[in-house]
């Protein structure tokens, strides 16, 4: 468990250095559940693997006068393109769970996803910090559970729904397993909120007896934008047809995710995905990612091959574990500076200036098509 706020532990320069140190602070068991990936990790591995891969082209010279990291997304202007993806069960990693992180966001001008699966209520997070926030959403299994869901978010003020549409069922979970994790604690936003009904014949699994029957489908999309005013953005575009498929049901934004490598394991890299998608779009819906970003030269990478914002997963976990609301504000300050560091070297000062020129191309062609920046 981690202990309260407090000052950041020397030689904590970088993402890693905070994951280095949460390693220790856990239980094999909670650490499994907090770190782990789905099956074998290759998917996970994959995320960070493919952002290293993509090499940045320096750029000398240039006129960095007023330069900034401004970003305009669904009408809200943010200080910088960094956001907190949504994560369950923050109580695991500090006693001051999501309110913990909140305030670490609102310390740095970054906006969180509130999971559905947090500790914490969506009102007592809600009423922790100033600040806007969004709301992940869970489309539940009978619509008047989602209605209830849904009200709960907009009384609490959230700004957007984060409708995460890539796990039906869960990823197999096998580091989890091996370490004997079992989940504590409620779920408070669940609370009254009935579960699926799975049925229990010999020889067969849960996963098509009940868990698929009740899963979400793009109607209940529609459905969905019918009965609210704020933006839903769906979270787990991994294919460029459900990118189209997103637009045509009137998403008003996607996450291109894969859950960090937590659901279908052997699936694509997020930054290999990112780029079929944003051509697939065509600057129709605003396209975020997420996945393996652990530095502020990958969150140039995101933007340059077409992402608005980036999400960070796991690292503000591991902040969160070793400095409670301090550490959270350290992370997106540390990733901040190294963004702006990264954008100077690459002679671009405005999220809206980074393109597909940021990118190097080892034959002199353009690395992607051109993107629009919203």
């Amino acid at each position: 468990m981690g202990k309260s706020d407090s000052p950041i532990p020397s030689g904590i320069t970088c993402a890693g250095d905070y994951e280095d140190r949460a390693a220790g602070m856990f239980d094999p068991a909670t650490f499994a559940y907090l770190n782990g990936a789905g099956a074998d990790g290759i998917t996970a591995r994959a995320n960070r693997a493919a952002w290293d891969a993509i090499r940045l082209e320096p750029r000398v010279l240039a006129d960095m006068r007023g330069a900034d990291t401004e970003t305009r997304l669904f009408g809200l202007n943010l200080a910088h393109p960094l956001m907190l993806a949504p994560v369950a069960r923050h109580g695991l990693a500090h006693p001051g769970a999501e309110c913990a992180t909140r305030r670490g966001a609102a310390a740095t001008g970054s906006l969180m996803v509130v999971s559905t699966q947090s500790s914490m209520a969506i009102e007592e997070v809600a009423a922790c910090a100033p600040g806007p926030f969004w709301f992940q959403f869970y489309l539940q299994p009978r619509r008047e559970d989602s209605e209830r869901l849904l009200r709960r978010a907009e009384a609490a003020g959230c700004a957007a729904l984060v409708v995460t549409v890539d796990a039906p069922v869960s990823g197999l979970r096998n580091a989890e397993q091996r370490a004997g994790f079992v989940p504590a604690g409620d779920c408070p936003n669940l609370d009254g909120l009935r579960p699926p009904v799975v049925r229990d014949l010999p020889g067969r699994g849960p996963t098509f007896l009940g868990l698929m029957d009740a899963a979400p489908r793009w109607g209940d999309i529609a459905w969905l934008k019918s009965r609210t005013r704020l933006p839903v953005i769906l979270k787990g575009i991994m294919s460029p047809n459900d990118a189209l498929r997103a637009v045509e049901a009137g998403a008003d934004g996607i996450i291109v995710s894969n859950h960090g490598g937590r659901t279908l394991d052997t699936a694509p890299a997020t930054a290999e995905a990112l780029p079929r998608i944003t051509r697939a779009i065509a600057g129709r819906i605003p396209v975020l990612c997420d996945g393996g970003i652990r530095r502020g030269t990958d969150v140039l990478k995101a933007l340059a091959l077409g992402a608005q914002a980036v999400l960070i997963g796991r690292p503000q976990i591991h902040a969160l574990a070793v400095g409670g609301a301090t550490g959270v504000a350290h992370l997106v300050s540390i990733l901040r500076s190294e963004l702006e560091v990264a954008m100077a070297l690459t002679g671009r000062r405005s999220i809206a200036g980074i393109d597909a020129g940021v990118i190097w191309s080892s034959d002199g062609s353009s690395p992607a098509a051109p993107f629009a920046q919203g």
